[in-house]
């Protein structure tokens, strides 16, 4: 049993078992937290864990849709860069990813490919959704397609197939209308000819949707992952969120680094740029709405049976949900998963200890850290600018 005594609600924080308690039990473990604002642990919505390593293709003129981009993209492999890139172990490269996202404090997310057997590993960063069905897109995951100049190999499950193969009750993903121009905008039609638009299907950023499109996103009761960094970077603009947020069918997502933004931290403030959400706003879109909108209802909040997967930073005394917002990732004090620091400032090294945890030395954009050795995959902290071990 750990005691957290203070968080964002200013009230006894108990954990037991790696999930948030309602009673502390006898023998807890104290954490004096004075002085500290504890969130829950963010929900990156969307990532492809194996890509962040890959730089991101120099062209600057917005792309009229995802395909276009893709297209253009191909070449690019054999830039000797890029092809070393490829060539690290898909297994480090998915580990990279998600100690990406551990770093910001995305404790959960959804990676956007096929499952790898690295993701099973009891030691693996980030909790990663598994009760999910996927396609990857339209044009990728239709054999007949029309994707106008550049013809693209199929990717990924078959669009019909494996929305049929996935339970009402689990979510659906697919990028769509990923564009500005007419094949974006065709998309959502096109998808519920299909039968593939119901309450489960979430749709990967939507630029290309008309407001016609959205009434119908919501009567099905469907939802959209917006990526606001990677659209702006790919087709130089991205949706208005408001709607979907006020229908809490909305989530955000970081994309990979191939085209989005550094890390989920980034991402909201890139949507905070992007849109009129309010950082209170803002947080749901990286907890309680992503946790609604994904069906995992054991992540994204600090209620009782839910995991202690937590974010804790200092409190400066200013509006918290702002602190969030401005948060860089090596201001973080604490990340948690299950109740257990995964990364930390050093001052916490007893909190590792009462875990049981043993640590190595690092360092996270020039501050010295502590974070579980378990985590610490030399091979994928490499590919990590500003992670590096620190001798002791």
């Amino acid at each position: 049993m750990l005691v957290l005594p203070e968080h964002i609600t200013a009230r006894p924080l108990l954990v037991a078992h790696g999930r948030i308690a309602d009673a502390a039990g006898p023998g807890a473990w104290s954490l004096d937290l004075r002085h500290h604002l504890i969130f829950p642990g963010l929900i990156n919505a969307h990532d492809h864990l194996q890509l962040n390593n890959i730089r991101r293709l120099p062209e600057q003129a917005p792309f009229p849709n995802s395909y276009a981009w893709m297209a253009a993209f191909q070449p690019y492999f054999r830039e000797p860069a890029v092809a070393a890139a490829c060539a690290v172990p898909e297994a480090v490269r998915h580990w990279h990813g998600a100690l990406k996202n551990l770093l910001c404090g995305a404790t959960t997310v959804v990676h956007h490919d096929p499952w790898h057997p690295v993701l099973d590993s009891p030691t693996f960063p980030t909790r990663v959704l598994r009760r999910v069905g996927w396609c990857h897109s339209l044009g990728l995951g239709m054999e007949h397609a029309v994707l106008g100049s550049a013809p693209l190999a199929p990717y990924g499950p078959p669009v019909v197939e494996s929305f049929r193969a996935t339970p009402a009750t689990q979510p659906w993903i697919i990028h769509l209308a990923e564009g500005t121009d007419a094949v974006a905008a065709a998309e959502l039609a096109q998808l519920d000819a299909l039968g593939c638009l119901a309450a489960n299907t979430v749709l990967v950023h939507g630029v290309g949707l008309s407001a016609a499109d959205m009434t119908r996103v919501l009567a099905r009761g469907a939802a959209v992952i917006w990526c606001p960094a990677s659209n702006i970077t790919v087709l130089g603009r991205t949706l208005e969120p408001r709607c979907l947020f006020d229908s809490r069918r909305l989530a955000l997502g970081s994309d990979s680094r191939l085209s989005g933004s550094r890390d989920l931290l980034e991402e909201l403030r890139m949507a905070a740029v992007h849109s009129d959400l309010g950082p209170a706003e803002l947080l749901r879109l990286v907890t309680t709405d992503a946790s609604r909108v994904l069906a995992i209802p054991e992540v994204g909040g600090l209620d009782p049976g839910q995991y202690a997967d937590l974010v804790i930073v200092r409190d400066s005394g200013s509006d918290p949900y702002q602190v969030l917002l401005n948060l860089q990732r090596a201001d973080i004090r604490a990340v948690v998963c299950g109740g257990v620091p995964a990364i930390a400032d050093p001052d916490f090294a007893d909190w590792f200890a009462a875990c049981d945890v043993e640590t190595v030395s690092v360092r996270l954009d020039g501050r010295p850290k502590l974070c579980a050795r378990a985590l610490a995959w030399c091979d994928a902290m490499a590919l990590e600018p500003g992670l590096e071990y620190s001798p002791a």
